[in-house]
């Protein structure tokens, strides 16, 4: 008579051994329920979320989760880290950012206003955080900085933009000698470099 419901009831229903089976049912019951409230509970939070509710989440903001790869908590981590990427910009917020994807000291961001540019330095191993780092920075930075990843490994890769421009003559002029299928419709000029 270990039950803990029976100590509700009446004496007289003590002996009875359908009585007490069926507080033990009621009891396993009460106990899935209330593990049910706790998990629904904690489920409120990100950080204290279950991998169901972190998958649901994870597809409200469309993000494309690798379980394999990645672990659980830098999942909430990142959930939160979209939550709570809002603009306005500054160099102090995205530096706090930094630190809570990272760690902290583990990347510095730094703004070169005259030449409008923004320079993360970072040593980034894992592509996972590498996108989400990507992703943090252009959504919350103001389009008129230009944004350029350095990484602190040992291989350098730096990117720059070019345009080219191609002076063209059209020869599909009527009263001309173009023939249809034996000479182009226009003839492209030499390569001219812009920027």
């Amino acid at each position: 008579m270990n039950n803990r419901l029976m100590q509700y009831e009446p004496d007289y229903y003590h002996p009875v051994r359908e009585f007490i089976a069926l507080l033990d049912t009621e009891e396993i019951e009460l106990d899935t329920l209330e593990a049910s409230r706790l998990k629904l509970f904690a489920d409120q939070f990100v950080m204290t979320s279950s991998e169901q509710a972190i998958r649901r989440r994870e597809q409200q903001l469309h993000i494309q989760a690798d379980p394999e790869l990645e672990t659980l908590d830098f999942r909430r981590r990142r959930i939160v880290n979209r939550y709570t990427t809002k603009p306005p910009f500054t160099i102090r917020y995205l530096q706090q950012k930094l630190d809570q994807l990272l760690g902290e000291g583990k990347a510095t961001a730094g703004v070169d206003i005259q030449k409008f540019l923004l320079t993360i330095t970072a040593s980034l191993s894992d592509a996972a955080i590498f996108k989400e780092v990507n992703y943090t920075v252009q959504t919350i930075k103001p389009a008129n900085l230009k944004y350029i990843q350095q990484t602190s490994l040992q291989d350098r890769i730096t990117l720059q933009e070019t345009a080219y421009r191609y002076a063209s003559e059209r020869a599909t002029r009527l009263s001309t000698g173009w023939k249809l299928g034996s000479t182009p419709f226009i003839r492209l000029g030499e390569e001219q470099q812009i920027i």
